[in-house]
């Protein structure tokens, strides 16, 4: 199996506008774009069964919503499709949807359908759909020489439950050069986001590591769920949400990184690298 970044890259050359964190696609509403998202949370790979059930659904819409979040639009609807394994009970499953609903009615995001099915491992299928005015969703693919590297938040600290930077993303907009949000970990986001780009990335100044983090685990632990984006103007944080520069765009080869002058091979989270 090739890396996920090789499987992405072939597949872009099949399909359309495939590189960012939701797909941008007209909208019947005048002014607007639609932005799509899908993703998977997959029992032993994204979380355990002894996790509690509650949990397991915020985190699967979060997912959702922080790829609308790093594209600077504005959550509407969502289909999740939840495959239920052997050990599943009607109270796990109940709860399931409280901790989905409670994060989805916080961000006026409402539930339009889904399916369900059996499976040997409980799988999530969620898919998340909301607008951007027209033009104006934020990509991986503007970050210029010169601006700086922010991230939002704190990094390495996998909070159990993430809170979308929705807010965050939609003030971005007109503001920010480029944007993704941070769920496979640092160095490799940053990787992606550069490549995308064309440019290179210098991280000179000190991570906002979490509290009990390691300067490891905010490089390359995955989960944050912060945004990551870069501007030529200077970024502050919002409503109690800190924001901190954390370095440079440079030139160099697409994709590069150092960190305080030393090179910094994209780490993180790929489903496909062999250990």
């Amino acid at each position: 199996m090739k890396s996920e970044l090789e499987l992405v890259r072939w597949l872009r050359g099949q399909g359309r506008g495939i590189g960012d964190d939701c797909a941008v696609l007209p909208s019947p509403g005048r002014g607007e774009e639609l932005l799509v998202t899908t993703d998977f949370l997959i029992e032993d790979v994204h979380f355990l069964s002894s996790h509690p059930a509650q949990q397991v659904g915020h985190r699967a819409l979060a997912r959702g919503l922080s790829d609308i979040a790093a594209m600077g639009g504005q959550p509407r609807w969502c289909l999740v499709s939840l495959a239920l394994a052997e050990w599943v009970r009607d109270a796990w499953v109940k709860r399931f949807y409280e901790g989905l609903l409670g994060l989805a009615g916080r961000h006026k995001t409402a539930l339009a359908g889904g399916d369900l099915s059996r499976s040997n491992r409980v799988t999530v299928d969620i898919v998340v759909l909301g607008t951007a005015p027209r033009g104006e969703a934020l990509r991986r693919s503007g970050a210029k020489t010169g601006d700086a590297i922010y991230v939002s938040g704190v990094l390495g600290g996998c909070p159990a439950l993430p809170e979308p930077r929705v807010s965050l993303g939609r003030s971005l907009r007109g503001r920010a050069s480029a944007c993704m949000d941070l769920s496979d970990g640092l160095s490799i986001d940053l990787h992606r986001l550069c490549a995308e780009s064309g440019v290179a990335a210098a991280i000179d100044r000190p991570l906002p590591v979490a509290h009990g983090a390691s300067l490891d685990d905010a490089l390359n632990a995955g989960e944050d769920y912060e945004l990551l984006f870069t501007s030529s103007r200077r970024i502050g944080g919002r409503r109690g949400l800190p924001v901190t520069r954390i370095g440079t765009v440079v030139r160099g080869e697409p994709g590069a990184m150092t960190l305080f002058g030393e090179p910094l091979r994209p780490g993180g989270w790929d489903h496909f690298r062999k250990t």
